[in-house]
């Protein structure tokens, strides 16, 4: 009795090791294909060559399959800006059949829950696409593989670090065979209300994809993770995130429907988390947002309170959210209508 009593308590110690374990090691992150050139220099043999057309030269640059504003080039006054962002990153394959088709697996990259599949490729740009939702600290994640060629789960189902979830592929917008990929991203949720927002203000482009559609999805610098997390494995999102800059800050109106508080309190500066006449958001040129911060000032809608000093105009240098030039820098409609969707229905 005495023998098994002790077994026991020593399951019951393993099992308490193991779950601290995780804890310590809770952004334990695998790459999602065999390809690991990333931690070998990255360049063109991990990235996915996008097809340029710049001023009558055609070019197929790896650095625009990087996470980023890294496409459309454009001429200003201070030089050459890449305007359009891309999400994710585009990570080559390794493999291809007699027919040039690509044969990679793609595997979780870490353990959660599949909580999106979709299966139809005309239904978003990502093509056939997986959203897993990871839990950390007491935060959501969500990791997303576009352009796959087949999937192998269904929403519902845990998925465990490094598992195969699917076939790497060229489905979506502007794909070919030459250019399979896959697109991977990690992303925040902006909110859950998303699909009654999109709802008031798209109303002629049908959402199949509900709170899973990649506006609500906020993506992070994933290959930068990556690096950072290579030299410290302990390294904690929120931590992570301490090194981005913030290009610019948008109050918003009182709410109780303001969900970024709840699901992300890190967001919460400091001792600073008891709520004034508004929320200041504090958002990279990504538009992910990194701090919530209380506000005395009293606004009825969304309002642009700061933005990082530039001779460029404003709409080349983020995601349509804002244009204008110095002191005439204002949100766009459709940055007003994404604040809203922060605090939706309000």
């Amino acid at each position: 009795m005495r023998l098994f009593a002790a077994a026991g308590a020593l399951v019951i110690l393993s099992h308490f090791s193991m779950m601290a374990q995780t804890e310590r090691s809770v952004l334990d992150l695998v790459l999602p294909t065999d390809n690991d050139a990333l931690f070998s220099g990255g360049g063109s043999a991990f990235y996915q060559y996008i097809e340029r057309n710049y001023k009558g030269v055609k070019s197929t640059p790896w650095e625009g399959g990087q996470y980023g504003f890294v496409r459309d080039p454009v001429e200003t006054s201070a030089g050459t800006v890449y305007t359009r962002f891309h999400e994710g990153i585009d990570i080559r394959p390794l493999r291809r059949d007699a027919r040039s088709e690509p044969l990679d697996d793609v595997c979780a990259i870490a353990d959660g829950k599949v909580v999106h599949t979709n299966l139809v490729p005309g239904y978003s740009n990502y093509g056939k696409y997986i959203v897993i939702e990871h839990r950390w600290a007491g935060s959501n994640y969500y990791s997303l593989y576009g352009h796959l060629s087949s999937v192998a789960v269904q929403p519902g189902e845990s998925v465990r670090r490094g598992q195969r979830i699917a076939v790497m592929g060229y489905t979506g917008t502007g794909l070919n065979q030459a250019r399979a990929h896959l697109h991977l991203e990690l992303n925040l949720m902006l909110s859950h209300r998303f699909e009654a927002w999109h709802d008031a203000f798209f109303k002629n482009d049908p959402n199949h994809n509900g709170i899973y559609n990649g506006i609500n999805l906020a993506g992070l610098d994933i290959a930068r993770l990556y690096l950072a997390l290579h030299r410290n494995p302990s390294l904690t999102i929120p931590e992570f995130l301490n090194d981005e800059e913030t290009f610019y800050k948008v109050t918003l109106p009182k709410s109780s429907h303001f969900e970024l508080p709840r699901l992300y309190p890190w967001m919460l500066a400091g001792s600073s988390r008891s709520e004034k006449s508004s929320w200041e958001v504090s958002f990279a040129r990504s538009g992910l947002p990194l701090k919530i911060e209380p506000s005395a000032k009293h606004v009825t809608q969304p309002e642009l309170s700061y933005v990082k000093t530039s001779p460029i105009d404003y709409s080349y240098l983020t995601r349509d959210e804002i244009s204008g030039r110095g002191q005439g820098a204002h949100l766009t409609e459709y940055g007003r209508r994404l604040m809203r969707l922060l605090i939706w229905p309000d």
